[in-house]
């Protein structure tokens, strides 16, 4: 490890002593990521296939695309970036994903799930436009990210294209949680195929003695194996048959072996994929035992024992809101039996595999599929059934379509659950839930809300059975301040907002969580003699407009505050509401600026964007001076 700091060091190394180095490689991620908490146990499953692959081709002149990028850390140790890697996710450090901007080495700035085959499809078709000769382009896409649409439409697109691009299909049969579908069952019958595997190892060994005399036979049977796969297996190649070729499947972990097949393959013209299996969280025994607890560390472990060491009190009391939405649901489930759960491979993340434990019939893993998820909810309330569809803020992005044609214009009774809405911290640019407000609120037909409390999620859930047609409902990630919050359940009016506090010098209207620190800002300015007015409004769409008329009868100043993008949000809702209504109030907009917001505390970044206590505290007497 000491010796090596980008591939060039890598390829002195001899052959033999790759597994000396992973190890060392392993090891030193457990012991960093023990004290700066991150994705984990998808890095230690890739460890051999990184080094392999750097060891093999010429990078940054070959390029590597790692989908998602969770599994890129050992990527970044290995491509000058060893000395920077404590600074992983923290404010001004190194980006928690591939980023084009940090380094030559990351092909293709990356942070959601099922775009690296078609990223790195079109990279593939630009060296070849271009000229760049003996160029390789490699896709490194895990089976949970293989779920996704948008994998299917690049793997479509590339039998076609004839391009020389190599798929590495990380196979640990996990995402966050246990992949499910038939793709999953599908891989999984290759790689338990005994009979499959062994005549393939014998037939390719055989052939090897014979390299010499015959120095295309091993060439020759790889076209004919199409044939033996579908002879043994009983069944037809999915991705020979999209004009793909399959190559595997390969210890994942034999990193001497896969740096042979990789080399072996680079000759072979046009696309092709090769299946390597391995093991989330390989080398640490918690993480594999455990891999979807250990998929992210959220706080420094020991790595003896595994258990997370005591970070500082939070000054947030309440639980976490995906536990209070996870709770929630199932509590609702138990009275309403047209009560559904989806999620797109996050049923742990959002929780909702709490209700998946209680009622395993009606909650539904759909796998990284967005789009999909969506419109299977819309196809499940045309007939009558309730939907609850969880997707975090940053990849309902990836449904709009799907929110606008399938559940909006035909006004269906879909919950639309946003999770990690607003700023969500260490994971950064591409997923900060900055849009959703925006994208969300000019939909017709649609509710769009967002709490400020545990209880009044609670309430949402609960009122959300009683309307007609779609709602939205945003909440953040992390804890909230309310430990008293499992409450009765109070149906809410749609539409209608609330005073938190009266004043007399100036107003603010604030929307979601964010009110905690209008709150704050506002004790801070009481002990100045400055009493501004709080109101939480709840929601988006409708605005409630009486309370909007009260605000503006009473205060010529106002100061809006959401955890959300200016462009088209909360505050512009608010504008548009006083010009369309003749008002002329003094209004200062506060929330995420026209850009994209890095990585680091949530704290940090408020402070940053300019909505933390102290920022809104200042804006007040900025404008009551």
């Amino acid at each position: 490890m000491d010796q090596v700091n980008y591939p060039d060091d890598l390829k002195k190394i001899p052959k033999d002593k790759l597994p000396q180095f992973c190890d060392e490689l392993r090891q030193y991620v457990i012991e960093v990521i023990s004290q700066h908490p991150g994705h984990f146990a998808a890095t230690l499953g890739v460890i051999e296939l990184t080094v392999a692959l750097h060891y093999v081709y010429n990078t940054p002149y070959d390029q590597i695309v790692f989908d998602v990028g969770h599994q890129a850390y050992a990527h970044k140790i290995l491509t000058g970036r060893k000395e920077m890697f404590e600074t992983l996710r923290t404010l001004h450090g190194l980006s928690p994903f591939p980023n084009r901007d940090e380094s030559d080495y990351d092909a293709f700035t990356v942070g959601h799930a099922s775009t690296s085959i078609s990223s790195a499809l079109g990279l593939a078709v630009a060296a070849a436009k271009l000229g760049h000769q003996g160029q390789h382009v490699i896709s490194v896409i895990g089976d949970g990210a293989m779920t996704g649409g948008m994998a299917f439409e690049a793997l479509n697109n590339a039998g076609i294209q004839k391009s020389n691009l190599l798929v590495i299909l990380n196979d640990n049969h996990m995402a966050i949680d246990q992949n499910s579908g038939a793709l999953n069952d599908y891989l999984l019958d290759i790689t338990t195929s005994k009979t499959y595997n062994r005549v393939k190892k014998d037939v390719w060994d055989t052939l090897g003695k014979f390299e010499t005399l015959m120095p295309r036979a091993r060439n020759f049977i790889s076209k004919v194996e199409s044939g033996i796969k579908h002879v043994v297996l009983k069944r037809s190649n999915f991705f020979e048959g999209l004009g793909i070729r399959y190559f595997g499947p390969v210890d994942g972990h034999d990193v001497i072996r896969l740096a042979e097949v990789i080399n072996e393959m680079k000759d072979i013209q046009g696309p092709k994929l090769l299946h390597v299996l391995t093991k989330k969280g390989k080398g640490y025994k918690f993480a594999e035992d455990n891999q979807t607890e250990w998929h992210a560390t959220s706080a420094a472990f020991d790595i003896e024992t595994g258990k997370k060491v005591a970070s500082a009190p939070s000054t947030a009391m309440g639980p976490k809101y995906q536990e209070v939405f996870g709770i929630t649901l199932t509590e609702l489930a138990d009275s309403n039996p047209d009560i559904m759960g989806v999620s797109p491979a996050m049923l742990s993340g959002c929780s909702m595999n709490i209700m998946a434990a209680k009622y395993p019939g009606r909650v539904f893993d759909v796998g990284i599929a967005e789009e999909h998820a969506v419109t299977f909810s819309a196809g499940m309330a045309a007939q009558g059934l309730l939907p609850y569809c969880n997707i975090y803020s940053t990849f309902m992005q990836r449904a709009y379509d799907q929110i606008v044609h399938d559940v909006c214009l035909p006004r269906l009774h879909v919950v639309l659950c946003l999770d990690r809405a607003g700023i969500v911290g260490a994971d950064g640019a591409t997923h900060q839930g900055a849009f959703d407000i925006s994208y969300l609120r000019h939909i017709p037909n649609l509710i769009v809300a967002a709490p400020m409390d545990e209880v009044e999620l609670r309430n949402m859930l609960y009122t959300a059975q009683y309307i007609d047609g779609p709602i939205a409902i945003r909440y953040p990630r992390g804890n909230g301040h309310n430990p008293d919050w499992k409450k009765p359940f109070q149906k809410m009016e749609i539409g209608r907002g609330r005073m938190v506090c009266d004043g007399s010098d100036i107003a603010i209207v604030s929307v979601g969580t964010i009110g905690y620190e209008v709150q704050q800002a506002i004790k801070m300015l009481e002990a100045h003699d400055i009493h501004p007015a709080h109101f939480d409004m709840r929601y988006i769409k409708p605005l409630d407009t009486d309370m909007m008329q009260q605000i503006l009868s009473r205060f010529g100043k106002i100061i809006t505050v959401e955890d959300n993008a200016l462009q088209g949000g909360f505050g512009s809702a608010v504008l548009e509401y006083c010009a369309d209504n003749g008002y002329a109030p003094k209004i200062c907009r506060l929330g995420i600026p026209d850009r994209f917001i890095e990585h680091g505390t949530p704290q940090d970044l408020y402070r940053i964007c300019g909505y933390d206590r102290d920022a809104i505290a200042n804006k007040v007497r900025e404008m009551l001076a």
